[in-house]
């Protein structure tokens, strides 16, 4: 019997005391009672089920990453191969084939798993430890693990960052077959991590951040009040030592000082900025929010707010990625945001995406979902080519032609966690308060969702991101009447994030048209829910209502504060930031201007990069140049017809 996804992507955490958990003010509506129907994520989601998946669950045999598991059950002989932290790799493709199998049923895939699930059982010790970089062999760790457990864990031995990434696989296989083994696996690990760790026993902080959200996910699927104290114990721990112990090296005494670059220079509910590993701080950030939410924490709410405002000041690219800083990662200086050397991880990108989503659930705010939407459209599905099948790890806004996408990466974690993000996207769809509905994202579907104490159903229609045409029809078994927020998106305002950081340099001149068929329509405001109010009645019938959103060709300027765009400026159509290849323009693109007075004509090719809407303009005349075409693609379907030339910001 499969067991609906009561919780997608809110995973809800605090210490407990006096105070009992609440929960997030807004629910996402389970993946489960939500179907994508059609249109641009239904061919997404489906090349991720049917070729994005396969072929990670196949790399990670090819790579040994499966063969470390075996080794560590003693299946097999042999050392441990590759990085500390490949089972995530393995966790992680689990976790996202768990998600599609709630979408789409496939026995061998489910089989598959078990497979998994079943050498995962037979390396974890007895006494639930399961990390087989150091188990398979003690004495001959693989590099950055101590011979001890949990010896460098705060310098990045990853013991509890893998730890994390199978709590979430564990939980998402359970709710998808109703099967406990992985989720029995999980809770005799986090059992012993929680008699490791705590108030009594060892105090320290988790070198790479992700056991804290993870574990509030196993507390909400076992209501287990241990491992929410835990969650909340990690989170409080940070910043708050100054000591290291006799046993480190001088190489990890170097990494433990290097404070910052962990988020553990001072405690989380201090921390001014966003700063260091990029990935480690959306994690981290994730799971503040969670505090914040369910214990309605004021230190860690004011924290989140804080650190959520830096970002989408001076920290994150127009695609929405994350980590400007090559070599560590990292979250750059204000305003550091350069271009070509932009690092940008995908991962970056899926733990922003989780934190965007949050900071929704908790306020209602529509600038949120915006966030989540730019960096969906671009920073995110950049990560994967159209065929599904080659990543990109890094996804920089210019080439100068050397970048080439990857079957698989020696370090591996932005393939599967760009698959489990995008298997989840049915659960990102539509959110509840239990009065009323949010539509978050345009996307032919159709949801089950209770509201007000009837059962409503909701059919979306709609061609976005390619056009803002969207119709629903609404039905309920009983006569009701709630308000359906639709969002309405803040690309037709004046800028991309709510912030002077990426402005647009015209002004959108045609509004947003919402409205309820039979009911009147009105034009409102970008960058907040217009609630149209839905009244079934005693007869049922269908409700009708409609979003209209221009899609205008708007050229974006930048903070004059980003030294690598002034003189720049980049082309938005309604989600989609776009970008000039050489493929498309004579073989060069990076040194030719484009005025901002050019226009430019969209135009749906259904032969090209999947099937893309294209912008082309011409250029006039210059000098001894002649007027020529140039065509713009979207950004997020580059650099898949071979190598070249490549921008997003163009000299205007």
């Amino acid at each position: 019997m499969r067991l609906s996804l009561i919780v997608a992507l809110v995973l809800v955490g605090g210490s407990l005391g006096a105070q009992a958990p609440s929960d997030y003010p807004i629910q996402p509506v389970p993946m489960s009672q939500v179907k994508v129907t059609g249109g641009f994520w239904q061919a997404k989601l489906e090349t991720n089920r049917t070729v994005t998946i396969p072929h990670i669950l196949e790399q990670n045999e090819k790579t040994g990453r499966v063969d470390n598991l075996r080794k560590g059950a003693g299946l097999m002989p042999g050392d441990y191969v590759g990085r500390r932290f490949n089972d995530t790799d393995i966790y992680k493709i689990v976790e996202a084939a768990s998600y599609s199998l709630i979408s789409h049923p496939d026995p061998a895939l489910a089989k598959q798993l078990d497979a998994l699930v079943a050498i995962i059982a037979k390396a974890q010790q007895p006494d639930g430890y399961l990390f087989p970089a150091r188990t398979i062999n003690p004495a001959k760790p693989a590099p950055g693990v101590g011979t001890e457990r949990w010896q460098y864990e705060n310098t990045g031995s990853h013991e509890l960052y893998n730890s994390g990434h199978m709590y979430e696989a564990a939980v998402a296989h359970y709710q998808a077959t109703g099967d406990r083994a992985f989720l029995d696996i999980a809770i005799k690990n986090a059992n012993l991590v929680a008699t490791t760790f705590g108030p009594d026993a060892r105090k320290d902080a988790p070198g790479h951040e992700e056991v804290e959200l993870a574990l509030v996910k196993l507390y909400r699927a076992t209501k287990d009040q241990r491992y929410l104290n835990l969650a909340k114990f990690f989170l409080d721990e940070r910043g708050v030592h100054g000591n290291v112990s006799e046993n480190y090296t001088e190489q990890s005494w170097q990494l433990y000082n290097d404070r910052p670059y962990r988020q553990d220079d001072l405690p989380l509910v201090y921390q001014p900025r966003a700063q260091g590993h990029a990935v480690r701080g959306t994690y981290v950030y994730n799971a503040m929010t969670d505090i914040a939410a369910m214990l309605k924490d004021p230190k860690y709410n004011l924290a989140v707010d804080r650190l959520w405002q830096d970002v989408v000041s001076k920290r994150v690219y127009l695609t929405g990625g994350l980590g400007s800083v090559g070599g560590t990662e990292a979250f750059g200086d204000d305003y550091a945001l350069p271009n070509r050397t932009a690092y940008t991880e995908t991962c970056a990108s899926v733990g922003g995406l989780l934190w965007y989503h949050r900071m929704f659930l908790k306020s209602g705010d529509a600038k949120y979902l915006d966030a989540f939407e730019q960096t969906l459209y671009n920073g995110l599905l950049s990560g994967v080519s159209v065929k599904g099948d080659t990543f990109f790890y890094q996804n920089p806004l210019e080439s100068a032609g050397r970048n080439e996408r990857s079957a698989y990466f020696d370090v591996a974690c932005c393939p599967a966690n760009l698959a489990r993000l995008i298997a989840q996207l049915p659960g990102l769809i539509y959110a509840t308060d239990g009065n009323q509905v949010f539509v978050n994202l345009y996307v032919s579907s159709e949801a089950d969702v209770v509201v007000k104490g009837a059962k409503v159903h909701i059919s979306q229609t709609t061609n976005y991101p390619w056009d803002g045409n969207v119709r629903f029809s609404i039905t309920a078994d009983r006569a009701v009447r709630f308000p359906l927020k639709v969002r309405v998106p803040g690309w037709l305002g004046g800028s991309v994030f709510g912030t002077d950081l990426y402005t647009f340099a015209t002004p959108n001149v045609e509004p947003a048209r919402v409205g309820v068929l039979d009911f009147g329509l009105r034009t409102d405001r970008p960058g907040w829910y217009s609630p149209e109010d839905i009244p079934i009645g005693p007869d049922h019938s269908p409700v009708r209502a409609f979003v209209t959103l221009p899609m205008p060709i708007r050229r974006i300027v930048a903070n004059p504060g980003v030294k690598d765009d002034v003189g720049k400026a980049a082309i938005q159509r309604g989600p989609i930031v776009y970008a000039l290849e050489a493929v498309d323009n004579g073989g060069k693109i990076l040194d030719v201007p484009v005025p901002m007075t050019t226009t430019f004509t969209p135009a749906f090719k259904s032969d090209v990069l999947g099937g893309v809407t294209v912008l082309t303009a011409t250029l006039p005349a210059t000098g001894e140049a002649p007027a020529r075409t140039i065509t713009a693609v979207p950004y997020f379907a580059w650099a898949n017809r071979g190598r070249g030339e490549m921008v997003v910001w163009i000299r205007q």
